[in-house]
């Protein structure tokens, strides 16, 4: 199974966007140990405590801190030139987008727009990648995993700015990317987990915060099944794809990642069981949320990526939760959150 190449990436200039987030923070780290010469482009972290400052990651990058919603600060910030963008900066999560749907909106479909637009003026660039969702598919529920020829779709604000931003990058493709030279794709991530997750509204992080204080954590749908990877799985998928991309004329324009093909769905009560078990913590209970609109079954076909990319996931469910906990633990016990994530990152390349 295919790892990011260092030879690749070290001393690319690497755009970044999203860097003071959970999963950008943790492609801050491994950008960095690959050698790329990394821009951050983001708002402050909005976690306490957040991954992005228990390891120090301003230290590893040029951090700047900017609303994507804002176009011109974003112009001021491509003043220099890049080599790869990588675009993981949103508003990820779902109950917020429902709370506020305007700002989800701003942020996942117009901060797109306005970076893409800025963007326009480099001459360098090499590849750009879009970072986007599982959940863009009109998804009806029938409990098929979806493909990337798929219709698009989104029943809630989250999923449709997440299925409208597919849009708006294969319109900059077509208008502008496409002629300049210059590859534009969208990765469509599964459910991710990971140490350092702190979010609100997170399964592995609610269950943290519900172990540290005592408490059962509670489910709203123990049911639903999702296609959960591990960060470090998502990260190195994006980061091949990116490659790839830079590399190679036929490298397809959109893919999938998540869960290796043909493995077993997994469902929230199934994750949150192996989590709690692994911190010795109270098991979950349910209290039902009447009013959700949320999907029940979720899967993608990530076979294409296997296809094309020769990469596919390593880590099944209960090897994913066992890595995330295992970081819980130690970063509680004192373990510097840098350290850690630097060796996960160093065993996952090692293919342990």
């Amino acid at each position: 199974m295919r790892t990011p190449d260092p030879s690749f990436w070290a001393g690319k200039r690497v755009l970044l966007t999203g860097h003071t987030g959970f999963k950008g923070s943790w492609a801050a780290i491994w950008l960095h140990r690959l050698g790329a010469l990394v821009t951050g482009l983001a708002l402050a972290a909005d976690q306490a405590p957040s991954l992005f400052d228990l390891a120090g990651v301003d230290r590893l990058l040029a951090s700047r801190i900017v609303d994507l919603r804002d176009q011109a600060a974003v112009d001021a910030s491509l003043a220099e030139p890049f080599d790869i963008v990588l675009h993981l900066a949103a508003q990820p999560i779902v109950r917020t987008a429902i709370e506020d749907p305007v700002s989800t909106f701003a942020t996942n479909l117009m901060g797109l727009a306005h970076l893409l637009q800025g963007l326009r003026r480099q001459d360098s660039l090499q590849a750009i990648l879009v970072v986007t969702s599982d959940k863009v598919y009109a998804n009806a529920d029938q409990g098929r995993a979806f493909a990337e020829a798929d219709a698009l779709g989104g029943k809630d604000p989250y999923s449709a700015s997440k299925a409208a931003a597919e849009i708006v990058a294969a319109s900059f493709a077509r208008s502008y990317f496409n002629k300049a030279g210059v590859p534009l794709a969208t990765a469509r991530g599964g459910n991710v987990i990971g140490g350092g997750d702190f979010s609100r509204d997170r399964l592995v992080a609610d269950i943290v915060r519900a172990a540290q204080a005592g408490e059962a954590v509670v489910l709203r749908h123990p049911e639903a099944t999702r296609p959960w990877q591990h960060v470090l799985d998502c990260l190195a998928g994006y980061l091949v794809y990116a490659e790839a991309l830079a590399l190679r004329a036929d490298t397809p324009r959109a893919l999938n990642f998540g869960p290796a093909p043909g493995g077993p769905e997994v469902s929230v009560g199934e994750l949150a069981s192996l989590a709690v078990e692994a911190l010795g913590a109270k098991p979950w209970r349910h209290e039902p949320d009447p009013h959700s609109i949320e999907a029940k079954t979720l899967a993608v076909d990530a076979s294409a990526a296997r296809r094309m990319l020769g990469f596919e996931s390593r880590l099944d469910a209960p090897g994913a939760v066992a890595l995330t906990m295992e970081w819980y633990r130690r970063q509680a016990a004192g373990e510097d959150a840098l350290r850690l994530c630097e060796a996960q990152i160093a065993a996952y390349e090692g293919g342990r």
